[in-house]
């Protein structure tokens, strides 16, 4: 088990091993036949890509997560654990590790598809104790959307710490985000699929949230805070996009790091969209 003194952060949430596709366009839904520009296998999982970002940038990052007893479940601790992240895996029920096959494009326009996904793993799980004094000791709490992350989650709340949540692309209506949008105090999503997104951060920020973040792609971001108010900020244009893949937990990554070193919420929101760029500019989920 992983010593969890020192412990920076706790991410909460999933890892995995993908296939990723790159197509010149998303296929449209009628039968018909691609042909791929390139594919290859790389470690997926928002928890993954936000554990990998951190420790890029420096931080003592813990990452509890479900891995397999299978092939696919060693190569993602080889690549997490070579990257500098702590990892604390529950046993997966099934003994497989959870995979996605993501077809891109080259406009970022990504259909992730499902093709393992680990089922409800008990909170009295081997690495629980680990996890519970991780937790004790850490300066920030990130707990991802999967519902073997839901014990850590109401550990958090029930101590009364700090909830870092990703919400996405939230739709202001799923029942499934409702456990981590009631918990988050620090809550980042995206405006993919939320009309009225500014109503949303009000009312969470009137519910008792502490920080709101709402990501646009290359359109930037907008964070609310009771005491700031609306603060915006322009992404960071690059001159050529790699892969989109792990952007968005670059940039929760990135805003997290200046905020732990005291920056306030703009300064964050700038560090945010820097490391995203850096990240969008590298073939994997963090920059190298």
């Amino acid at each position: 088990m992983p010593d969890p003194a020192g412990t920076e952060v706790l991410v909460a949430g999933p890892a995995s091993w993908n296939l990723l596709v790159q197509l010149d366009e998303l296929p449209a839904p009628t039968p018909h036949t691609v042909f791929a520009r390139s594919h290859r296998h790389t470690v997926g999982g928002t928890s993954a890509g936000k554990a990998l970002n951190l420790a890029r940038l420096g931080r003592s990052v813990l990452l509890r997560t479900v891995l397999g007893a299978d092939d696919d479940g060693a190569r993602v601790r080889s690549v997490l654990e070579g990257a500098g992240v702590r990892v604390l895996a529950e046993p997966s029920p099934d003994g497989r590790t959870e995979s996605h096959l993501n077809l891109m494009d080259d406009d970022g326009g990504r259909v992730s598809v499902y093709l393992r996904a680990p089922g409800d793993v008990p909170a009295d799980g081997a690495a629980w104790d680990t996890a519970v004094a991780a937790l004790d000791a850490s300066r920030a709490v990130v707990v991802d959307l999967a519902v073997p992350a839901l014990p850590v989650l109401d550990l958090a709340v029930s101590r009364g710490r700090d909830v870092w949540v990703d919400l996405h692309d939230y739709d202001g209506e799923s029942a499934f985000h409702r456990p981590w949008v009631d918990a988050g105090t620090h809550v980042f999503l995206s405006a993919d699929r939320l009309e009225d997104w500014r109503g949303f951060m009000i009312a969470r920020v009137d519910a008792g949230a502490r920080l709101v973040v709402c990501t646009h792609g290359s359109r930037g971001a907008v964070a609310l805070t009771a005491e700031d108010g609306f603060v915006e900020v322009p992404a960071h244009r690059v001159p050529h996009v790699v892969d989109t893949n792990g952007a968005g937990d670059g940039f929760f990554a990135g805003f997290l790091d200046a905020h732990l070193r005291g920056a306030g919420v703009e300064e964050a929101m700038t560090a945010g969209a820097l490391h995203a760029a850096r990240v969008v500019q590298s073939p994997g989920l963090a920059p190298a």
